[in-house]
């Protein structure tokens, strides 16, 4: 009886997926996440449909967090099938998408991306350390023993050797990969070269070295970094926030800060030089693989050489390259649609 019960589960839970009368047909594939992923999928995606007989997929750019909500609340055609992420899903991603139904995860590590703080053209570069961008950025920092609201106003507060310029930064919201990515590379990394003396343990264990200021200096711009390129231009002493493929687009009107002595280029990023960069995944719902179609046929476009490769279209596009064994076992894992284990 409990073998029987087991398969009319599982049929049923398979029905769900088609159970939607609106959209009960839905015969193209829905991805939804990272602003930073977006334009690396949505060249894989244009490709795709060019060269199958399966519908473009529609690409939804709601940021990392954003798109990881909505691809856990659910298993069916009014969810999506993929979501892009500019970090790794969470455990606690992990457990809503399981109390969701959503068994089986197949993580998709695309390559690597480095973060940027780029300037226009119109000032000259910046040469910052994680340390200067932490008490530049930090909604509180240590003065004289004590956590204080931040009281810098220009760059030369943080360090006399920068200029005498306010510090404005547009960067991404709390729900951005990015922005997740930016606190643990930056923000974390630059508290440790702070001078905390003085400042209990008590208070240090509280403390959120991520908290950024809300006075101003950092203003969250959305999800739109092509709209951050264009208020760079417009005002010549912001800095913005964006992955390193937003630079290598605008070239030629923006230039990315040198941090810790290393410029944040293609060459950098994939040596290990550059210190503020970071893995690109995607995640794929397996049961609706074989559902939905076209989805087994766009992941084999995506972990294609000709895609994802050293000289592969989305290189071209500023995406850094997973080393050759890298390549080969997320291939593998796509090839055989591999669920992920639970964190």
């Amino acid at each position: 009886m409990k073998i029987k019960g087991l398969i009319v589960a599982g049929a049923l839970a398979t029905a769900t997926i088609m159970s939607s009368p609106a959209h009960a047909n839905r015969d193209y594939i829905s991805i939804v996440g990272s602003s930073t992923v977006y334009p690396f999928a949505t060249v894989v995606a244009e490709q795709f449909g060019k060269t199958t007989q399966f519908k473009t997929p529609k690409i939804e750019s709601t940021g990392s967090g954003g798109g990881l909500k909505l691809f856990c609340a659910g298993v069916g055609v009014d969810h999506p099938d993929i979501t892009n992420a500019s970090r790794a899903i969470k455990k606690s991603e992990q457990e809503k998408c399981a109390a969701n139904g959503i068994k089986d995860i197949v993580e998709v590590k695309i390559g690597y991306d480095g973060i940027v703080l780029a300037n226009s053209k119109k000032a000259d570069p910046m040469q910052l350390t994680r340390k200067d961008i932490f008490l530049a950025l930090a909604k509180d920092v240590p003065m004289d023993g004590k956590l204080v609201p931040n009281p810098y106003m220009t760059w030369k507060d943080v360090n006399s050797a920068l200029p005498a310029t306010k510090i404005e930064v547009l960067g991404p919201p709390p729900t951005s990969g990015t922005r997740d990515a930016f606190v643990e590379l930056v923000m974390e990394e630059g508290v440790e070269e702070v001078d905390m003396s003085g400042i209990s343990d008590e208070v240090k264990e509280k403390f959120e070295p991520g908290a950024l200021r809300e006075d101003g200096a950092y203003v969250e711009a959305g999800e739109n970094d092509n709209l951050i390129v264009q208020k760079l231009q417009a005002n010549p002493d912001a800095l913005g926030i964006f992955g390193f493929s937003f630079l290598d687009q605008n070239a030629d009107v923006i230039q990315g800060s040198i941090i810790e002595g290393e410029s944040p280029t293609f060459e950098n990023i994939a040596a290990g030089k550059y210190p503020v960069s970071r893995p690109l995944f995607f995640y794929v719902k397996k049961a609706h693989v074989g559902t939905i179609p076209g989805i087994a046929e766009y992941l084999a476009e995506f972990a294609s050489e000709k895609a994802w490769g050293p000289e592969g279209y989305l290189a071209d596009k500023g995406m850094i390259p997973m080393p050759d064994a890298e390549r080969k076992q997320f291939a593998d894992d796509v090839k055989n649609l591999k669920p992920m284990a639970m964190k």
